[in-house]
């Protein structure tokens, strides 16, 4: 589950910030900052679902920011999905919403 945390965080982040003709941001970036794959394990190990949630909601809001905001057709379903996401009370009701998250992120690249 780090990865695809890691992923979703990434993707949305390259959203944000990524411009043609720039190098483009990895992993190792240092914009990935606190929502790096270590960050979210240690999350993950200590069950925090809410911290986990603040961590992509941070992300997310980059990414729906550089998609226009959520009156777009695009921000809508990333708002959507946000919202399924943070709905969830516990680690295995993340695994859906993000598996959605993180096709859709990948889709509007």
């Amino acid at each position: 589950m780090e990865l695809l945390l890691e992923t979703v965080a990434l993707y949305s982040l390259k959203l944000a910030y990524e411009t043609e003709g720039h190098s483009p941001i990895l992993r190792d970036d240092p914009l990935m900052g606190s929502c790096d794959r270590e960050i979210f394990e240690l999350l993950i190990r200590r069950g925090d679902v809410q911290g986990i949630q603040a961590k992509v909601e941070w992300c997310l809001g980059l990414a729906l920011l550089a998609l226009g905001g959520s009156n777009t057709v695009l921000g809508r379903e990333l708002h959507r999905l946000a919202t399924d996401f943070n709905a969830a009370q516990t680690l295995e009701q993340l695994n859906a919403p993000l598996i959605a998250l993180k096709h859709y992120l990948k889709n509007i690249q």
